[in-house]
């Protein structure tokens, strides 16, 4: 491609660089816009990946036919089938009337399928054969339909490492992935980030008719030298916010620094690219809800303290009868395996033994017995007095003295 292609394809589409590794992006796309090949754009979520497949549909002999874009994640998974392939009248509850689906609406044109890493793994069994061989079924239908789509996909997760962990076909991989095309990130493109900044609060000032804002140097080199996570999308994002919540035009380092989230390293744009345990992080939840629970009951039992320290017998009662039925409605969180058995976590602490430790003082056995006790105590042996003081009759205070092998 000659440098005066690459110009007007970037003054077409809107897109603001010269950074090498967009210019190469920008060239495959046109060259391979002439053949059927089946193309894969990767790249972090918000770089732009979706001005590649219009590109290549612009440039295409499809170009006079249908250009459609589906977002495969933020179609239901119980859908997803009918959306891309269609149905037939009362395949299904709701279907009212035949439908069409994209790959039929779409014969002869070009079919972008955006977060194709989303699709249910039955429904990349169909993807595969309508890209293998032009055919597909509608929902509810025997009939084997033909058509003629380009597709082009699209996602922010590792493929790679998808296949590993069994959430996408290796077939359809590469199938997908004849002509792969990687959009590079924004702080792969530090020398555009200013150039991008300014584009955007341009075209806000003129869309809102106000002065533009300007960064100072000092600025500059924060926001070329900032990690942006959320790539283009996040940089325009910040670009507006400054350019409507801030009356100086001239924004240096220290007001800028307000607009940036704090950097948060491991947390990658692209997704499934690091492994974390799912065992592990099941363990950390419900760690922390063991724990919450502990302290809500060492608050309640001083709570039971407090109050009989404080009022009189008569009013008493009715207070630990609201207290002693919150504490006896509480679950003692029960596992027929126990999630932390000998393992140990990065501070060499056993998890395995504080969580016994807290399925103890958890134990509505141990509560129920400690109110029991003080209530007698207070009562001097009575347990007509008890029972009264703790709300329940007489003959419930006998049973769950016997219930729990209290020695009185």
């Amino acid at each position: 491609m000659c440098v005066m292609d690459l110009r007007s394809i970037k003054l077409r589409f809107d897109i603001i660089g010269d950074n090498q590794a967009l210019n190469r992006a920008l060239e495959v796309a046109v060259q391979v816009a002439g053949t059927d090949l089946s193309v894969l754009v990767t790249g972090e979520s918000g770089v732009g990946k979706e001005v590649i497949p219009q590109i290549i549909h612009i440039n295409s002999p499809r170009k006079h036919n249908q250009y459609i874009a589906v977002n495969c994640g933020a179609i239901p998974e119980g859908t997803i089938d009918s959306e891309l392939f269609g149905h037939e009248k009362g395949s299904f509850t709701g279907a009212f009337e035949t439908r069409k689906g994209y790959f039929e609406v779409a014969d002869g044109g070009t079919l972008f399928l955006d977060e194709v890493a989303e699709l249910p793994l039955s429904t990349q069994v169909r993807l595969l054969r309508v890209i293998q061989s032009g055919e597909f079924i509608k929902v509810g239908s025997s009939k084997v339909q033909k058509t003629d789509v380009r597709v082009i996909a699209a996602t922010n997760v590792n493929l790679v490492r998808a296949i590993e962990m069994g959430k996408f076909r290796e077939d359809l991989f590469y199938r997908l992935n004849t002509v792969p095309i990687s959009v590079p990130s924004l702080r792969e493109r530090r020398e555009d980030i200013h150039l991008l900044f300014k584009k955007f609060s341009l075209d806000f000032a003129d869309k809102y008719k106000m002065p533009a804002i300007k960064l100072t140097p000092d600025a500059v080199s924060m926001v070329e030298s900032y990690r942006w996570p959320g790539n283009v999308r996040q940089l325009k994002s910040i670009a507006e916010q400054i350019s409507v919540i801030e009356h100086n035009r001239i924004i240096g380092a220290d007001l800028l620094k307000k607009y940036l989230p704090v950097e948060a390293p491991n947390q990658l744009p692209m997704r499934t690219e690091g492994h974390t345990s799912d065992y592990l992080t099941d363990r950390d939840i419900i760690f922390k809800i063991l724990y919450q629970l502990r302290q809500e009951v060492e608050e309640l039992k001083g709570r039971v303290v407090a109050v009989n320290e404080s009022v009189a017998p008569t009013s008493r009662i009715s207070s630990n009868k609201e207290l002693s039925n919150s504490i006896e409605e509480t679950a003692v969180v029960d596992y027929d395996e126990d999630p932390f058995e000998d393992r140990a976590d990065e501070d060499g602490l056993n998890p395995g033994a504080e969580y016994s430790r807290l399925k103890d003082t958890l134990s509505i056995h141990d509560v129920s017995a400690d109110l029991i006790k003080k209530a007698l105590e207070r009562n001097r042996g009575k347990r007509k007095l008890a029972a009264q003081e703790l709300g329940i009759s007489e003959r419930t205070l006998y049973r769950k003295i016997k219930e729990l092998n209290l020695d009185l």
